[in-house]
Protein backbone atom coordinates (compact mmCIF):
# COMPACT_ATOMS: atom_id res chain seq x y z
CA UNK A 1 0.00 0.00 0.00
CA UNK A 2 1.67 2.96 -1.30
CA UNK A 3 2.11 5.76 1.80
CA UNK A 4 2.48 9.04 -0.28
CA UNK A 5 5.39 10.08 2.10
CA UNK A 6 8.79 11.61 0.17
CA UNK A 7 11.60 11.31 2.89
CA UNK A 8 15.03 12.62 1.32
CA UNK A 9 18.13 11.61 3.30
CA UNK A 10 21.55 13.47 2.62
CA UNK A 11 24.95 13.28 3.90
CA UNK A 12 27.21 16.01 3.07
CA UNK A 13 30.85 15.43 2.65
CA UNK A 14 31.63 17.94 5.64
CA UNK A 15 34.97 19.09 6.11
CA UNK A 16 36.68 18.09 9.60
CA UNK A 17 37.62 22.17 10.38
CA UNK A 18 34.40 23.17 8.96
CA UNK A 19 32.95 26.67 10.35
CA UNK A 20 30.78 26.48 13.75
CA UNK A 21 27.92 28.49 11.82
CA UNK A 22 28.10 26.53 8.70
CA UNK A 23 24.98 23.58 10.21
CA UNK A 24 22.92 26.85 10.98
CA UNK A 25 23.25 28.00 7.61
CA UNK A 26 22.74 24.68 5.84
CA UNK A 27 19.29 24.30 7.59
CA UNK A 28 18.07 27.78 6.17
CA UNK A 29 19.08 26.67 2.81
CA UNK A 30 17.21 23.39 3.51
CA UNK A 31 14.15 25.35 5.21
CA UNK A 32 13.35 26.83 1.41
CA UNK A 33 12.44 23.57 0.28
CA UNK A 34 10.34 22.29 3.22
CA UNK A 35 10.11 23.45 6.93
CA UNK A 36 10.29 20.04 7.77
CA UNK A 37 14.17 19.29 8.12
CA UNK A 38 15.96 17.58 10.83
CA UNK A 39 19.83 18.39 10.83
CA UNK A 40 22.02 15.28 11.39
CA UNK A 41 25.98 14.49 11.84
CA UNK A 42 26.89 13.91 8.77
CA UNK A 43 23.56 15.46 6.69
CA UNK A 44 19.78 15.77 7.01
CA UNK A 45 16.45 14.52 6.89
CA UNK A 46 13.77 16.10 4.72
CA UNK A 47 9.62 15.51 4.14
CA UNK A 48 9.31 16.71 0.85
CA UNK A 49 5.57 14.79 0.81
CA UNK A 50 3.80 18.39 0.99
CA UNK A 51 6.87 20.73 -0.99
CA UNK A 52 6.55 18.85 -4.65
CA UNK A 53 3.24 20.97 -5.62
CA UNK A 54 4.86 23.67 -4.41
CA UNK A 55 7.47 23.48 -6.64
CA UNK A 56 5.92 21.46 -9.18
CA UNK A 57 8.71 19.07 -9.32
CA UNK A 58 8.95 15.31 -7.98
CA UNK A 59 10.96 14.23 -5.25
CA UNK A 60 13.71 13.47 -8.00
CA UNK A 61 14.01 16.72 -9.03
CA UNK A 62 13.67 18.39 -5.92
CA UNK A 63 16.57 16.69 -4.74
CA UNK A 64 18.39 17.34 -7.92
CA UNK A 65 18.11 21.22 -7.02
CA UNK A 66 18.25 20.45 -3.55
CA UNK A 67 22.22 18.83 -3.83
CA UNK A 68 23.10 21.31 -6.47
CA UNK A 69 22.45 24.53 -4.48
CA UNK A 70 23.92 22.97 -1.46
CA UNK A 71 27.27 22.60 -3.88
CA UNK A 72 27.00 26.02 -5.09
CA UNK A 73 26.01 28.21 -2.27
CA UNK A 74 28.80 25.95 0.41
CA UNK A 75 30.80 23.76 -1.62
CA UNK A 76 29.23 20.82 -0.15
CA UNK A 77 29.26 17.43 -2.04
CA UNK A 78 26.30 15.32 -1.20
CA UNK A 79 24.89 11.66 -2.08
CA UNK A 80 21.16 11.14 -1.42
CA UNK A 81 18.43 8.46 -1.18
CA UNK A 82 14.63 9.16 -1.56
CA UNK A 83 11.90 6.52 -0.42
CA UNK A 84 8.65 6.67 1.73
CA UNK A 85 10.56 6.02 5.08
CA UNK A 86 13.35 7.87 6.82
CA UNK A 87 14.74 4.08 7.23
CA UNK A 88 14.82 3.15 3.52
CA UNK A 89 15.70 6.81 2.37
CA UNK A 90 18.88 6.07 4.91
CA UNK A 91 20.07 3.00 3.20
CA UNK A 92 19.87 4.33 0.03
CA UNK A 93 21.70 7.02 1.07
CA UNK A 94 24.38 4.65 2.62
CA UNK A 95 24.70 3.21 -0.91
CA UNK A 96 24.59 6.39 -3.60
CA UNK A 97 28.24 8.04 -4.40
CA UNK A 98 29.05 11.91 -3.73
CA UNK A 99 27.13 13.73 -6.41
CA UNK A 100 24.46 11.11 -6.68
CA UNK A 101 20.82 10.56 -5.97
CA UNK A 102 19.10 6.49 -5.35
CA UNK A 103 14.83 7.00 -5.51
CA UNK A 104 13.09 3.99 -4.35
CA UNK A 105 9.63 4.47 -5.88
CA UNK A 106 6.45 4.68 -3.50
CA UNK A 107 4.76 1.10 -4.28
CA UNK A 108 5.08 -2.32 -2.56
CA UNK A 109 6.89 -3.70 -5.99
CA UNK A 110 9.93 -0.51 -6.04
CA UNK A 111 10.18 -1.33 -2.12
CA UNK A 112 10.82 -5.16 -2.02
CA UNK A 113 12.76 -4.97 -5.11
CA UNK A 114 15.56 -2.78 -3.62
CA UNK A 115 15.05 -3.98 0.46
CA UNK A 116 14.96 -7.78 -0.08
CA UNK A 117 18.29 -8.68 -1.49
CA UNK A 118 19.76 -6.32 0.84
CA UNK A 119 22.49 -7.61 3.75
CA UNK A 120 20.62 -7.89 6.93
CA UNK A 121 23.27 -5.75 8.62
CA UNK A 122 22.15 -2.72 6.91
CA UNK A 123 19.29 -2.74 8.73
CA UNK A 124 19.02 -0.04 11.68
CA UNK A 125 19.64 -1.56 14.54
CA UNK A 126 21.65 -4.90 13.46
CA UNK A 127 25.12 -4.95 14.40
CA UNK A 128 27.62 -7.55 14.03
CA UNK A 129 26.25 -10.06 16.91
CA UNK A 130 22.89 -9.81 15.14
CA UNK A 131 24.11 -10.48 12.37
CA UNK A 132 26.38 -13.26 13.10
CA UNK A 133 23.28 -15.24 14.95
CA UNK A 134 21.05 -14.28 12.27
CA UNK A 135 23.81 -15.71 9.85
CA UNK A 136 23.97 -18.82 12.06
CA UNK A 137 20.96 -19.78 10.84
CA UNK A 138 20.60 -18.88 7.45
CA UNK A 139 19.02 -15.34 7.38
CA UNK A 140 21.86 -13.53 5.91
CA UNK A 141 19.84 -10.78 3.41
CA UNK A 142 16.50 -8.64 4.39
CA UNK A 143 14.23 -11.21 1.93
CA UNK A 144 14.95 -13.97 3.97
CA UNK A 145 14.52 -12.29 7.43
CA UNK A 146 11.37 -11.35 5.89
CA UNK A 147 9.93 -14.38 5.47
CA UNK A 148 10.64 -15.64 8.80
CA UNK A 149 7.46 -15.27 10.86
CA UNK A 150 7.78 -12.45 13.86
CA UNK A 151 7.58 -15.13 16.90
CA UNK A 152 10.45 -17.01 15.32
CA UNK A 153 12.63 -14.00 15.43
CA UNK A 154 11.98 -12.95 18.60
CA UNK A 155 12.63 -16.41 20.66
CA UNK A 156 15.90 -15.63 18.91
CA UNK A 157 16.49 -12.17 19.45
CA UNK A 158 14.07 -11.56 22.54
CA UNK A 159 10.49 -10.21 22.30
CA UNK A 160 10.98 -6.45 21.33
CA UNK A 161 14.12 -7.03 18.96
CA UNK A 162 12.63 -9.60 16.82
CA UNK A 163 9.12 -7.23 16.82
CA UNK A 164 11.31 -4.23 15.41
CA UNK A 165 13.75 -6.49 13.17
CA UNK A 166 10.69 -7.85 11.32
CA UNK A 167 8.81 -4.73 10.90
CA UNK A 168 12.13 -3.16 9.65
CA UNK A 169 12.73 -6.49 7.55
CA UNK A 170 8.95 -5.28 6.04
CA UNK A 171 10.07 -2.10 5.04
CA UNK A 172 8.04 -1.17 7.57
CA UNK A 173 9.13 2.69 9.67
CA UNK A 174 7.01 4.67 11.88
CA UNK A 175 9.55 7.19 12.70
CA UNK A 176 9.29 10.58 11.39
CA UNK A 177 10.99 13.89 10.49
CA UNK A 178 11.66 15.79 13.48
CA UNK A 179 12.50 19.55 13.13
CA UNK A 180 14.37 20.02 16.42
CA UNK A 181 17.33 21.57 16.36
CA UNK A 182 20.32 19.31 16.01
CA UNK A 183 21.90 17.79 19.48
CA UNK A 184 24.65 19.73 20.82
CA UNK A 185 28.49 18.32 20.01
CA UNK A 186 31.93 19.35 21.52
CA UNK A 187 34.96 18.12 20.08
CA UNK A 188 38.94 17.38 20.17
CA UNK A 189 41.35 17.57 18.21
CA UNK A 190 45.06 15.89 17.86
CA UNK A 191 47.66 16.89 15.62
CA UNK A 192 50.96 15.14 15.37
CA UNK A 193 54.29 16.85 14.88
CA UNK A 194 54.85 15.27 11.91
CA UNK A 195 52.47 12.61 9.65
CA UNK A 196 52.50 9.82 12.06
CA UNK A 197 52.55 5.53 11.04
CA UNK A 198 52.50 4.01 14.16
CA UNK A 199 49.86 2.77 15.45
CA UNK A 200 50.30 2.89 19.20
CA UNK A 201 50.84 6.39 18.46
CA UNK A 202 47.70 6.56 16.81
CA UNK A 203 45.70 4.71 20.07
CA UNK A 204 47.82 6.71 22.48
CA UNK A 205 45.96 9.91 21.03
CA UNK A 206 42.85 8.30 20.47
CA UNK A 207 43.14 7.83 24.46
CA UNK A 208 44.92 11.48 25.63
CA UNK A 209 41.27 12.54 22.58
CA UNK A 210 38.76 10.06 24.89
CA UNK A 211 40.29 11.50 28.28
CA UNK A 212 39.70 14.89 27.46
CA UNK A 213 36.33 14.50 26.10
CA UNK A 214 35.20 12.76 28.87
CA UNK A 215 36.67 15.20 31.70
CA UNK A 216 34.65 18.06 29.83
CA UNK A 217 31.64 16.13 29.45
CA UNK A 218 31.83 15.51 33.29
CA UNK A 219 32.64 18.95 34.06
CA UNK A 220 29.72 20.08 31.96
CA UNK A 221 27.36 17.09 33.71
CA UNK A 222 26.41 16.26 30.24
CA UNK A 223 26.54 12.54 28.45
CA UNK A 224 26.92 11.69 24.81
CA UNK A 225 24.81 9.11 22.69
CA UNK A 226 27.45 9.06 20.19
CA UNK A 227 31.08 9.58 19.47
CA UNK A 228 32.67 10.48 16.19
CA UNK A 229 36.88 9.75 14.95
CA UNK A 230 37.92 11.60 12.02
CA UNK A 231 41.10 10.63 10.19
CA UNK A 232 43.59 12.89 8.42
CA UNK A 233 46.29 11.97 6.34
CA UNK A 234 49.51 13.04 4.48
CA UNK A 235 48.02 14.23 1.27
CA UNK A 236 45.20 16.04 3.56
CA UNK A 237 42.74 13.25 2.35
CA UNK A 238 40.68 12.21 5.18
CA UNK A 239 38.01 9.69 6.76
CA UNK A 240 35.12 9.44 9.30
CA UNK A 241 33.98 6.78 11.32
CA UNK A 242 30.84 7.36 13.47
CA UNK A 243 29.87 5.09 16.16
CA UNK A 244 26.86 5.26 18.89
CA UNK A 245 27.87 4.62 22.13
CA UNK A 246 25.80 1.13 24.05
CA UNK A 247 24.29 4.06 26.40
CA UNK A 248 24.45 7.60 26.44
CA UNK A 249 28.04 7.98 29.06
CA UNK A 250 30.45 10.30 29.76
CA UNK A 251 33.22 7.35 31.43
CA UNK A 252 36.39 7.66 29.56
CA UNK A 253 36.38 4.27 29.66
CA UNK A 254 33.51 3.70 27.39
CA UNK A 255 34.61 6.68 25.26
CA UNK A 256 38.28 5.07 24.59
CA UNK A 257 36.69 1.37 23.89
CA UNK A 258 34.20 3.17 21.19
CA UNK A 259 36.96 5.41 20.13
CA UNK A 260 39.27 2.05 19.33
CA UNK A 261 36.70 0.21 17.45
CA UNK A 262 36.13 3.33 14.94
CA UNK A 263 39.50 3.60 14.15
CA UNK A 264 40.16 -0.24 14.25
CA UNK A 265 36.73 0.08 11.86
CA UNK A 266 39.17 1.89 9.22
CA UNK A 267 41.59 -0.85 8.80
CA UNK A 268 44.65 1.37 8.09
CA UNK A 269 47.72 -0.05 6.64
CA UNK A 270 50.93 1.89 7.50
CA UNK A 271 48.58 5.00 6.82
CA UNK A 272 50.73 7.90 7.46
CA UNK A 273 48.16 9.85 9.92
CA UNK A 274 48.50 13.61 10.09
CA UNK A 275 45.79 14.43 13.05
CA UNK A 276 43.16 12.24 14.92
CA UNK A 277 40.07 14.32 15.77
CA UNK A 278 37.05 12.91 18.31
CA UNK A 279 33.64 14.64 18.39
CA UNK A 280 31.32 13.84 21.31
CA UNK A 281 27.89 13.64 19.92
CA UNK A 282 23.76 14.22 20.74
CA UNK A 283 24.95 15.30 24.19
CA UNK A 284 22.25 16.01 26.77
CA UNK A 285 22.06 16.61 30.29
CA UNK A 286 23.29 13.55 32.59
CA UNK A 287 20.00 13.58 34.89
CA UNK A 288 17.95 13.16 31.60
CA UNK A 289 19.65 9.78 31.32
CA UNK A 290 17.22 6.81 31.28
CA UNK A 291 20.17 4.68 32.94
CA UNK A 292 23.29 4.55 33.71
CA UNK A 293 25.47 2.55 31.76
CA UNK A 294 26.14 -1.11 33.15
CA UNK A 295 29.78 -2.04 33.11
CA UNK A 296 31.64 -5.25 33.92
CA UNK A 297 32.73 -5.50 37.93
CA UNK A 298 37.05 -4.72 36.34
CA UNK A 299 35.45 -1.25 35.27
CA UNK A 300 34.33 -0.02 38.71
CA UNK A 301 37.87 0.89 39.74
CA UNK A 302 38.89 3.02 36.58
CA UNK A 303 35.67 4.59 37.54
CA UNK A 304 36.50 5.71 41.13
CA UNK A 305 39.81 6.66 39.77
CA UNK A 306 38.51 8.66 37.34
CA UNK A 307 36.30 10.69 40.01
CA UNK A 308 39.80 11.05 42.23
CA UNK A 309 41.36 12.42 39.02
CA UNK A 310 38.70 14.94 37.97
CA UNK A 311 38.78 16.58 41.75
CA UNK A 312 42.40 16.52 41.84
CA UNK A 313 42.88 18.46 38.48
CA UNK A 314 40.25 20.85 39.46
CA UNK A 315 42.27 21.68 42.48
CA UNK A 316 45.88 21.23 40.89
CA UNK A 317 45.58 21.82 37.01
CA UNK A 318 44.41 18.56 34.61
CA UNK A 319 48.22 18.18 34.08
CA UNK A 320 48.49 16.57 37.36
CA UNK A 321 46.77 12.85 36.95
CA UNK A 322 46.62 11.06 33.49
CA UNK A 323 45.90 7.81 32.11
CA UNK A 324 48.97 5.52 32.45
CA UNK A 325 49.49 4.58 28.93
CA UNK A 326 50.11 8.27 28.13
CA UNK A 327 53.30 8.15 29.62
CA UNK A 328 56.29 8.51 27.51
CA UNK A 329 60.20 8.61 28.57
CA UNK A 330 60.76 12.41 27.23
CA UNK A 331 58.37 15.15 26.98
CA UNK A 332 58.01 16.69 23.82
CA UNK A 333 59.97 19.78 23.11
CA UNK A 334 57.30 22.06 22.03
CA UNK A 335 55.23 24.36 24.62
CA UNK A 336 52.28 22.45 26.48
CA UNK A 337 48.66 23.97 25.21
CA UNK A 338 47.76 27.17 27.03
CA UNK A 339 44.31 25.70 28.60
CA UNK A 340 46.97 23.66 31.38
CA UNK A 341 46.18 20.32 29.20
CA UNK A 342 50.29 19.91 28.84
CA UNK A 343 49.76 15.84 29.61
CA UNK A 344 52.53 13.49 28.10
CA UNK A 345 52.14 13.17 24.62
CA UNK A 346 49.12 15.47 24.41
CA UNK A 347 50.87 18.50 24.46
CA UNK A 348 51.89 18.85 20.76
CA UNK A 349 49.23 20.37 18.28
CA UNK A 350 45.96 19.34 20.84
CA UNK A 351 43.19 21.34 20.74
CA UNK A 352 39.53 21.42 21.70
CA UNK A 353 36.55 23.03 20.64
Amino acid sequence: MMSGRRILRLSFDLPPDADAGLPERLRRLLEDFTPRVQLLEDGALLDLTGATRWWQRDARGITELVQLRALAYFGLRSSAGVANTPMLAAMACALTPLGQRTVIDDSPEAISAFLRPRPVRELPGVGGKTATLLGEYGLHTVGEVADVPQLTLQRLLGARAGRTLHQHAQGHDTTSVDPAPAPKTISTEHRFARDELDPARHRRALLALADDLGTRLRASDQIARGLTCTIRYADDSGTRRSRTLPEATQHTVVLARTAYAAYESLGLQRARVRSIALRADALGPADRATRQLTLDAQDDKPLAIEAVADRARVRYGRQVLYPAALAISSRPTSAPHQDGGGRPEDTRGHRAT
